[in-house]
């Protein structure tokens, strides 16, 4: 035994049947996805279903009240994508992009630096030669014009003195 569906449902599958080659066409002008381009169809039928107590039997009509429909919904996507975000595909633009590691870096670097600020010239000097440009002791006493036991106690000096300005600056505790 075959069940037959409301007179609504016959309705709906009788506009599918006649007007979705159309309604697909007509949307494909304007939105180039063919797979977009049909989901917009459905939303068009989908309306028009939601308010099939205002179609007009007259085919004519029914066309024109569909073709109006679609309108809409391809009006109301256009703007929805607008107000969406939009993919950046220019891979330099990508990679200038600060990353959250680099963003955390270009933090930290900014407060080694406002701590580097912090110490005198002299302890500068040796933390600059020690831990930035690497070199040991003797080079940087070199380097420096100083003895190597001024470069050690420098050193240790520099790094006590950069300890307090990250805890005054709120960084360590």
């Amino acid at each position: 035994m075959m069940r037959r569906g409301s007179p609504d449902e016959e309705l709906m599958t009788a506009l599918y049947t006649e007007h979705y080659g159309i309604l697909l066409n007509f949307i494909t002008r304007y939105v180039h996805d063919r797979h977009r381009a049909e989901d917009l169809v459905q939303e068009t039928l989908l309306r028009a279903w939601r308010h099939i107590d205002h179609l007009d039997p007259h085919p004519g009509r029914t066309r024109s009240y569909l073709l109006t429909i679609a309108r809409n919904v391809v009006t109301n996507n256009w703007r929805a994508e607008q107000r969406r975000p939009r993919l950046v595909t220019d891979d330099m633009a990508v990679e200038s992009a600060p990353t959250g590691d680099n963003v955390d870096q270009m933090v930290e670097g900014w407060l080694v630096a406002e701590a580097l600020e912090r110490l005198s010239d002299d302890h500068r000097a040796v933390v600059q030669a020690m831990y930035y440009d690497g070199q040991s002791v003797a080079d940087a006493a070199r380097q420096l014009s100083v003895p190597e036991g001024t470069v050690k106690s420098r050193a240790y000096y520099a790094v006590r003195a950069l300890r307090q300005a990250f805890e005054e600056m709120g960084v360590l505790r």
